[in-house]
């Protein structure tokens, strides 16, 4: 096949469906996980930091650098097998390693990723998880013991998985030492392809619960400033039936609530899009779980919609009401342009009365001013006129007087005529 004729996307999109695959594990086992995403503007961050502060990692043990455009790495590091991905907004580092520390949940497992290159981060830690992978016995009630020991009882989420081939249990919780704790105990002889899928999901559904709530905090930041200017424009508005106000002062009061409204949407709108979307990817990773219940505990559905879906319709209704009252304000300011434009309406409509007024005015001063130019214009023709026909007169015996009398009707009536054909001329050449 030749190369022309394919799309220069094509390969690459492929290959994307295949970089990250689940890992294949072996019980017991244990992970450990950190997502680490800058505060602000994490879509767009230098994403060659992140490889940056890889590569230090890896270079404490001698593993390879990685490739400094890449968006996935995996290497053994010691006794463990590092996996790290670049997501949107954060990376995650994932360390496997196989049997089980003597104290579970052991901190010092933790140790693969230092403290101090934890702090040297170009971001801060949004999930930090810890699952420990063991053998499910003959009896899966022995485990129960366990669970009451390792969890908190009020929040402790426990069930089937993956048509009863594991049993997951966490409590949602952060431990002292900064790890939330799950623990899945699978049936000998569960392949380590599914023992992957079941602890990838785990992680997944922890980084991606944290990612959607950190839309919580923005939407109660929001509420606040929702609560200070949802009065203001409830004000504006009612203060518009006040003819006394001001357009100008009324204007001023409605751009400043909208502006800061506008600015909330802008700032919020990315972090409220994905909220949305982690969320469904979690409610995904939940789905795809396939969970039944294990000896009457509380199921992750269940806790998700007790603890989690609160959270999450808090944030969709933060989000509606924002579009409300930016809603709210475009109208509001619809209405003034309305009153503004009734009251320019109005303005012009007496300045036209008044120009009206003004055009008679001028109209009659024109026509009086025109009686009298051909009355002045007449008087000065007459005159001249009596210069140069005055020998004439003298020479037929004609009194000059009279000669003149004779010719003022007629001088007139010429004025007037000349006058009104130039006025006319005039308007035809302006129409």
């Amino acid at each position: 096949m030749n190369d022309e004729d394919e799309h220069p996307l094509r390969y690459a999109l492929v290959n994307e469906l295949h970089a990250r695959p689940s890992p294949r594990l072996e019980a017991p086992c244990t992970a450990v996980f950190l997502a680490i995403k800058e505060p602000k503007n994490a879509a767009t961050r230098d994403r060659e930091r992140d490889v940056a502060h890889l590569a230090d990692l890896v270079g404490r043990h001698g593993a390879p650098r990685p490739d400094p455009e890449a968006g996935h790495y995996s290497a053994k590091l010691g006794r463990h097998r590092l996996r790290w991905e670049s997501h949107t907004e954060f990376v995650t580092y994932t360390a496997f390693s196989r049997g089980l520390p003597p104290r579970p949940f052991d901190p010092g497992v933790g140790d693969i990723f230092p403290r101090d290159w934890q702090h040297e981060a170009p971001g801060k830690r949004v999930a930090a998880v810890m699952i420990h992978v063991d053998l499910l016995p003959e009896d899966p009630e022995a485990i129960l013991p366990r669970l009451e020991e390792w969890f908190a009882a009020e929040s402790l989420a426990s069930v089937w998985v993956l048509d009863e081939s594991a049993v997951v249990a966490g409590d949602f919780r952060v431990d002292p030492a900064g790890w939330m704790r799950f623990a899945v105990f699978v049936r000998p002889g569960t392949a380590s392809g599914r023992i992957g899928r079941i602890i990838q999901r785990l992680l997944e559904l922890e980084t991606y619960r944290a990612m959607s709530m950190l839309g919580m905090g923005r939407a109660r930041i929001l509420t606040d400033q929702m609560n200070t200017l949802e009065p203001q424009l409830s004000e504006i508005v009612q203060g518009m039936a006040d003819d006394s106000r001001q357009s100008e002062t009324v204007l001023h009061d409605l751009l400043s609530v909208a502006t800061r409204l506008e600015s909330a949407a802008t700032q919020n709108s990315f972090r409220f899009g994905a909220t949305s979307a982690y969320e469904a990817i979690v409610r995904e990773r939940v789905a795809a779980l396939r969970e039944t219940r294990f000896m009457g505990g509380q199921m992750l559905t269940e806790f998700m919609s007790r603890r989690y879906a609160p959270a999450m319709r808090t944030v969709k209704s933060t989000e509606r009401r924002l579009a409300a009252l930016l809603d709210r304000a475009e109208r509001a300011g619809e209405l003034l342009r309305t009153r503004v434009d009734v009251w320019r309406g109005e303005q012009n409509r007496e300045l036209m009365l008044r120009m009206d007024r003004r055009a008679d005015l001028q109209l009659r001063l024109q026509h009086t001013v025109e009686g009298l130019s051909v009355f002045a214009i007449s008087y000065y023709a007459v005159g001249l006129l009596g210069y140069a026909l005055g020998p004439v007169a003298y020479a037929i015996h004609l009194d000059k007087a009279v000669l003149l009398a004779l010719l003022t009707p007629f001088v007139i009536a010429c004025v007037w005529y000349s006058m009104r054909r130039i006025k006319a001329r005039l308007h035809d050449d302006h129409g």
